[in-house]
């Protein structure tokens, strides 16, 4: 299984469950928790936690399989990625991640998805999608954080640190992570998923439509699966 669901009363805990990989958002993984979190919301949850076994959180991509897939199967899979996405940040329920290690790329954006978002002390994150000329997610994190600092995250590419991700506002607290889960459940527990949904839908002024067409023309431009390779023998090099 790469996706470990717990059930705690009205808490759903959805650990990511591939630490090998480091999390890392392959096609069964991202089919895995879209599954259980739709279980997650129609078995009565109110508030789901989002969590990575291991050291890492999620290191973004899974690109483990990138000299055998062509780039309308990449394209695909993180079309998937973004539906999920939107699928989290829209939920009629309350959300919390818990972010550890590396929260990269696409775990970035799962991460920025939820209501609650805790840090814990050695957590890192970082955006580096752009470099390899793919948009994704970037009006919920300008929402989030403001367009200025979404900008200067994306434009950048280098990790940031806790304390950086809560005064930015990508984390919404540092730490503590059963005290933040308890707190989030009491306070989940006193509205129903309909009004949940509706405050939502009210005060978050994210363009989902708008990244869905950003991310097709950013994917659409010929050579993603190259530009995704010369990115990662450029981050070796580097190293």
């Amino acid at each position: 299984m790469s996706v470990k669901a717990e059930r705690d009363g009205a808490v759903a805990t959805l650990w990511l469950d591939r630490p090998d990989r480091g999390n890392a958002l392959g096609a069964e993984i991202v089919e895995a928790l879209s599954l259980a979190f739709d279980d997650a919301v129609a078995t009565g949850a109110r508030l789901i936690v989002l969590r990575g076994a291991g050291k890492h959180f999620c290191t973004g991509l899974d690109l483990g399989d990138l000299d055998a897939i062509s780039d309308g199967d990449l394209a695909l899979r993180i079309l998937r990625i973004e539906l999920l996405l939107q699928k989290v940040h829209g939920a009629p329920v309350t959300t919390m991640a818990i972010g550890n290690g590396r929260i990269f790329g696409a775990g970035a954006d799962l991460f920025a998805a939820c209501d609650h978002r805790v840090a814990l002390e050695e957590a890192k994150f970082s955006f580096p999608g752009p470099a390899f000329g793919l948009v994704l997610g970037t009006a919920r994190l300008g929402a989030l954080v403001g367009d200025a600092p979404a900008r200067a995250l994306l434009l950048r590419g280098a990790p940031v640190d806790a304390p950086a991700a809560l005064a930015l506002g990508l984390a919404t607290t540092i730490g503590g992570a059963d005290a933040a889960v308890a707190a989030a459940a009491r306070d989940a527990e006193r509205l129903d998923p309909a009004t949940v949904a509706m405050l939502h839908a009210r005060t978050r002024h994210a363009d989902d439509d708008g990244d869905l067409a950003a991310l097709a023309r950013s994917m659409a431009r010929p050579g993603l699966v190259q530009r995704v390779k010369d990115y990662r023998a450029k981050m070796l090099a580097a190293r």
